[in-house]
């Protein structure tokens, strides 16, 4: 059920919850960028905790804040159906983070989750210790976005340590602040992972040595990377005509699949729009 962009309030998600609460067979639920707060959030997260139909939930861009992503942190401590959720630009603050992390450590079947644009006003390593530790010991997440966290190189060094012991996570989004010493960081881990297929570091601070150091990582060590390619036919962009003259538009090629402005519905026209979706399986996840 998509149902983004329609001005839910907490009323609407009050309506939403009962449904889920009846286990109807709805499977997806994207509600992105709707005007749920906390109240609705609760109700949905209290449906949810003994819902055995949904897969995956969007609640991006609703302002829900500690107290409603708290109680979605808490229905993961005891629901064992949902596979991905993404609570991106949601005003999650350092408890709630904290709180996703110490569920993720338990739960056994969240494949994908999207913390991404959280509420950060310091560069605090709390949080990645909880992260640290919930990776060393997960062993079902696949899926990890941690955009624009305010990420310094040192939160990265204890990240990568934690990545070591891994085996599961596929899809790891860093888009942050991390420089070069960061990015040898990643080169390092990058020379013995064999699970990690994609790797997002868009609009960090690599520069040329950064790039240099992931590049001879890639080239002599690993072979578990993935990226997509353009098709001979395609092209970089798109033409449009405008007053009767022929323009062209750029096209999106890139690896994120929750931008606001890029559909999902893309990809099963034209498979080089978003990569990622094509990499990770368009059925699966979000």
């Amino acid at each position: 059920m998509d149902l983004r962009y329609n001005r839910v309030t907490d009323e609407g998600a009050k309506h939403l919850a009962d449904l889920l609460q009846h286990n109807v067979a709805i499977e997806h639920l994207d509600l992105m960028c709707n005007n749920i707060e906390a109240e609705g959030a609760e109700l949905l997260a209290k449906s949810l905790r003994g819902n055995s139909t949904l897969r995956s939930l969007r609640m991006a861009g609703n302002k829900i804040a500690s107290r409603g992503s708290m109680r979605f942190a808490a229905m993961l401590q005891v629901n064992s159906t949902l596979q991905a959720l993404d609570v991106s630009d949601c005003d999650l603050d350092t408890q709630s983070l904290i709180g996703f992390t110490i569920a993720l450590s338990t739960n056994k079947s969240i494949q994908a989750v999207d913390l991404s644009r959280p509420l950060l006003f310091s560069h605090q390593e709390e949080i990645m210790v909880h992260l640290a530790r919930m990776l060393q010991v997960n062993q079902h997440l696949q899926e990890l976005h941690l955009g624009q966290h305010g990420m310094t190189d040192s939160a990265v060094e204890r990240l990568c340590e934690a990545l070591r012991g891994n085996s599961v996570l596929r899809y790891l989004d860093l888009r942050n602040r991390i420089t070069r010493d960061g990015a040898k960081f990643l080169a390092e881990i990058l020379r013995h992972n064999s699970t990690l297929e994609i790797l997002d570091l868009s609009s960090n601070r690599i520069e040329d040595d950064g790039a240099g150091h992931l590049s001879k990582a890639i080239a002599r060590h690993n072979r578990s990377l993935r990226s997509g390619r353009l098709l001979q036919e395609a092209t970089d962009v798109s033409p449009y005509e405008v007053d009767g003259q022929r323009c062209l538009a750029e096209v999106f090629h890139g690896l994120r699949r929750h931008y606001y402005w890029t559909s999902n519905f893309d990809a099963h026209s034209d498979p080089v729009v978003n990569s990622a979706l094509v990499l990770m399986g368009r059925d699966s996840m979000f």
